[in-house]
């Protein structure tokens, strides 16, 4: 009869083996995050979510389950929902380091052609800002000029989803402004014309907040020019 040399393992009864009480719902929010967020890559992913636990941070999770829309020959690219993690992640830091703009596409594996264009459009260098950095970013995945305002609206706006995604206008001013800048082809006084107009027109009959509707309302003046 033939014995094993190997030492019989102990048997432990699920008595025997303490579970931490916070283990459970921790593996949980887990499990519905990635199931929420659909990464393309879980374990680079995962590294990620419990980096950001651990230091008190925003995770990289999805609102809501999305089909992702990519805009590269890969399985892969920028979407809303990626695009409304990045934003709660780096917003409050306002102008912060190109590195760490990097970092957080990485983590949410945003592929780096799509990073890189985004810096080559805004012309960073060091440092960013990331309201800038999100229009053009917003820019990547819209339509054109009026359909960013929109998704920019929609990602800001503290409005229920299918609301009118209102934000306050002095922000819109700003995110306008800037597209029209990089765009190249907007003078001042189209630019000027369309402020006045929805100035005029709606935001103070709306207590200095704006929505889609505003802008893309007929009589507004288009905001391409």
């Amino acid at each position: 009869m033939t014995t094993s040399n190997m030492p019989d393992e102990p048997y432990y009864t699920s008595e025997q083996i303490p579970i931490p009480p916070e283990l459970p719902d921790i593996l949980l929010q887990f499990s519905k995050a990635a199931i929420r967020t659909q990464p393309s890559d879980v374990l680079a992913w995962s590294a990620a979510y419990f980096r950001a636990l651990a230091n008190g941070e925003t995770p990289p999770v999805k609102e809501r389950l999305e089909m992702p829309v990519a805009t590269q020959k890969t399985d892969t690219g920028l979407t809303m929902g990626l695009l409304k993690i990045l934003h709660k992640q780096l917003s409050p830091k306002g102008t912060l380091p190109l590195v760490d703009i990097r970092k957080k596409f990485d983590d949410v594996n945003i592929p780096r052609e799509q990073y890189d264009e985004i810096v080559q459009i805004g012309s960073f260098n060091v440092d960013a800002q990331w309201d800038h950095f999100l229009a053009i970013a917003v820019s990547k995945v819209a339509k054109n000029m009026t359909d960013t305002l929109i998704k920019i609206c929609e990602l800001l706006t503290s409005d229920p989803p299918g609301a009118n995604a209102r934000i306050p206008f002095e922000q819109w001013k700003k995110y306008y402004r800037y597209l029209a800048e990089i765009d190249g082809d907007i003078r001042e006084p189209h630019i000027k014309e369309v402020i006045d107009y929805l100035a005029n027109e709606w935001v103070i009959r709306q207590n200095g907040m704006i929505h889609p509707r505003n802008f893309i309302h007929p009589e507004c003046p288009k905001l391409e020019g």
